[in-house]
């Protein structure tokens, strides 16, 4: 009689935990995701899809969703902070697409999570399942939700974020570092700016103290922007907090026109502290493991945060189809491939905090200078991260 597959229990219904699940359910596994909300639902903002994950979501046979809300950037475009001038300029689109196989997105995460639902066979997603306990019995693990309900499973992924309680039950409270940056991020409605005339280009102004980055989404309809400002203190660390667009205003006075017309042209704007968290040493004990921000939330920096989600899933569904039944093998393979990966982009985008907000002088003139002679989002320099196939067990 031949073996029964494997059961997973994934907890959080994000990005992260239903590719993994539809990653694992090509495996061959039985996948179970277990969200707390009573929908699946994300926040109001956009989000970054690079080649080395959209080539993940397509072998879901996401390809027709993902077209239907996706932007494809024709470029990335650098630019400095008051005259506009670009710094560097980086070619996507169809270009990026033949180098590495696979399209670069822009998403309204909305929309990224209904295409991932969509492929998920719906008997496989439970809603209102907050997640309290698990007890690890070596052959099993056996998991408590808040409303007294449970479940059993051979493996269990915490795929919960930023406040992971998984993580928690794994390895105790967490102590993240604020960074001295708060962001605002806003949708504007892309006919209120069209007299602007906006190239369907990755945009990141550049200057002392904090950057403006803003790009097309939901099939070019809507302008999403993030303002990223150094300041002192904080102490909460949330998406959804209303700022003040009047304040995001003051805070780029001085800038380009067209950063300032995107900002006063939003009704509304959320306000979040940014925290950092260093890399952790492991990422499972026994038969309970960790994905995406779970075990390695990073800086936006670089846009990864999401995409190395998706890479977990890929990689995680490859080492256990692999392991032949060894799952602590498989999961040790599993951190030895992913986590120096997840760890370099948490301090690239670490690095990037300082890099992008240079004050005007030498080390800013440096910066342009080393920028415009070769870029560091040009197609040579960015393989290593793009042309990545997290579905491959390689060391990236």
């Amino acid at each position: 009689m031949a073996a029964r597959p494997l059961r997973v229990a994934i907890i959080g219904g994000g990005i992260g935990g239903l590719a993994a699940a539809l990653s694992l359910l090509r495996a061959g596994f039985d996948v179970q995701v277990y969200e707390q909300a009573s929908s699946l639902s994300e926040v109001g903002a956009g989000i970054q899809m690079s080649p080395n994950a959209t080539r993940i979501l397509l072998r879901f046979g996401l390809g027709p969703a993902l077209a239907a809300t996706g932007v494809k950037p024709i470029a990335g475009h650098m630019r400095r902070w008051a005259d506009g001038r670009t710094i560097q300029r980086s070619a996507m689109g169809a270009e990026m697409e033949a180098a590495f196989g696979a399209p670069y997105y822009h998403f309204h995460r909305a929309d990224l999570l209904a295409a991932l639902s969509q492929g998920l066979p719906p008997e496989r997603l439970h809603l209102r399942q907050r997640f309290e306990r698990a007890i690890d019995h070596g052959d099993k693990v056996e998991i408590a939700f808040a409303d007294g309900t449970g479940a059993s499973a051979d493996l269990l992924i915490g795929a919960d974020g930023i406040h992971s309680a998984v993580r928690s039950l794994l390895f105790g409270p967490e102590h993240p570092d604020f960074t001295g940056c708060i962001a605002y991020r806003g949708l504007v409605p892309a006919a209120r700016l069209a007299h602007l005339d906006l190239e369907l280009t990755a945009n990141n102004w550049v200057g002392p103290g904090r950057h403006f980055v803003h790009y097309f989404v939901a099939g070019g309809r809507l302008l999403n922007f993030v303002a990223v400002i150094a300041r002192d203190s904080w102490t909460k660390e949330s998406w959804t907090d209303r700022g003040r667009v009047e304040d995001a205003l003051a805070a780029y006075d001085g800038w380009h026109s067209q950063v300032r017309e995107i900002i006063g042209a939003v009704e509304e704007t959320f306000i979040w502290a940014l925290f950092d968290r260093p890399p952790l040493p492991h990422w499972s004990k026994g038969r309970i493991t960790l994905l995406g921000d779970a075990c390695h939330a990073m800086l936006p920096f670089m846009a990864q945060g999401a995409a190395q989600s998706i890479e977990d899933g890929a990689t995680l569904a490859a080492c256990l189809l692999e392991g032949n039944g060894d799952l602590a093998a498989a999961l040790r393979r599993y951190e030895t491939l992913r986590l120096p990966r997840a760890s370099r982009l948490q301090a690239m985008s670490r690095d990037n905090k300082h890099r992008f907000h240079l004050p005007d002088g030498p080390e800013q003139a440096a910066r342009d200078a080393a920028l415009a002679q070769r870029g560091d989002r040009s197609i040579p320099v960015i393989g290593w991260l793009y042309g990545h196939d997290a579905g491959k067990l390689e060391v990236a």
